[in-house]
């Protein structure tokens, strides 16, 4: 189906993106998603392809009929966490983001303040050695920076308190201010979250499954389709501190390692849901694109100049030109598809975050 365009602005971006790259794409806040659909599966599905040098505009609900027989679905089965906690820190009201739990038992934390409307602002970082008052009488301490370069991320040890156990408690999903109002932390789970067994799980939702229902995983497997695990316990967002992705948890099991190469060696096509998919597969790839068994942390930023050895296409959101994502899409589709399909986004008026609508790269 075509797009019908009716926002004047949104040409004029899509125009911009057209002569200058994605450098040139600024978000028109109409086109923010504010709120889930009423329907998971209730968004628009955008689909680039380098073979065709072609972008089309779809329902989500045609996915099974845009893959093949002998594809492999790659999704993070990582669960969202409650991770905003309300606490005191020197007097004043502020709130916690639990991002990643580390292995000496310290957290990665963000400590924001609230912004009166149920979301949150940045605030200065730390101070080193402060201690922010959690529910329950426990302490959170705030023992050095994540990186020595910047103060937004803590590394925080916590006292009296066992972090899983109060996000169950007192925690809410972490809510930026784009968003209309609260959602209960369901509308932040996808049909593919798996509890894990120490309580950990991701501080932010592996966005680009939520559309999928279990009419839909039914759908694709009977069509001939393979679904295929990884965990990668993703942190808090980085797009405002123009951040690249710091270490995080992750697993490949042996059974997605081997249907990755047996797709790959039969000629199937291997498509990651999330750049967190990417992320995990392409840590536990060689070389060769090989995928191996592998669990631990993962620094590995994705860029045109690496490319991606493991990877043959990628579901995903609409990402925001400074979001460091960008360069795994890049890597992906290529500049020349990747600004065909944002220029067609802005002039379709698709909606942009973790609530909009997704954009399949294929090969």
């Amino acid at each position: 189906m075509s797009a019908v365009v009716t926002c004047p602005t949104c040409d004029d971006e899509a125009a911009r993106v057209g002569s200058a790259g994605l450098g040139g794409l600024r978000l028109p806040p109409e086109l923010v998603a504010a709120a889930p659909a009423p329907r998971r599966d209730a968004v628009r599905l955008l689909v680039g392809r380098q073979a065709a040098d072609e972008v089309t505009h779809h329902a989500f609900t045609e996915l099974p009929r845009l893959l093949r027989a002998g594809d492999v679905l790659v999704v993070n089965t990582s669960r969202t966490l409650p991770a905003a906690v309300d606490g005191r820190l020197a007097g004043e009201d502020v709130v916690v983001h639990f991002s990643t739990r580390r292995d000496d038992g310290r957290w990665v934390v963000e400590v924001r303040r609230p912004d009166g409307h149920g979301s949150t602002v940045r605030r200065p970082g730390g101070p080193q050695g402060g201690a922010v008052a959690t529910p329950e009488g426990g302490r959170l301490v705030l023992e050095e920076p994540l990186d020595p370069r910047g103060d937004r991320l803590w590394i925080a040890r916590p006292y009296g308190i066992d972090p899983p156990a109060l996000m169950a408690r007192h925690g809410r999903p972490i809510r930026y201010s784009y968003t209309e109002r609260d959602q209960p932390l369901a509308a932040y789970q996808t049909v593919f979250a798996t509890a894990s067994p120490d309580g950990t799980g991701s501080a932010e939702m592996p966005s680009a499954a939520r559309p999928f229902t279990a009419a839909m995983v039914t759908e694709l497997v009977s069509r001939g389709v393979q679904i295929a695990p990884i965990v990668l316990h993703t942190g808090v967002a980085s797009a405002e501190a123009h951040e690249p992705p710091y270490a995080e948890p992750y697993e490949v099991p042996a059974a997605t390692a081997w249907q990755v190469n047996a797709a790959r060696a039969a000629g199937g096509r291997v498509v990651a849901v999330g750049t967190t998919a990417v992320r995990a597969l392409e840590s536990a790839a060689d070389r060769h694109g090989r995928v191996r068994p592998a669990r631990g942390w993962t620094e590995l930023v994705v860029t045109p100049g690496r490319g991606v050895r493991a990877v043959d296409g990628l579901l995903t959101g609409l990402h925001e030109p400074e979001a460091s994502h960008l360069l795994m899409l890049r890597a992906v589709s290529g500049d020349r598809l990747l600004e065909a399909v944002y220029a067609e986004a802005l002039r379709g008026r698709y909606l942009w975050h973790e609530f909009g609508d997704v954009n399949l790269l294929l090969p």
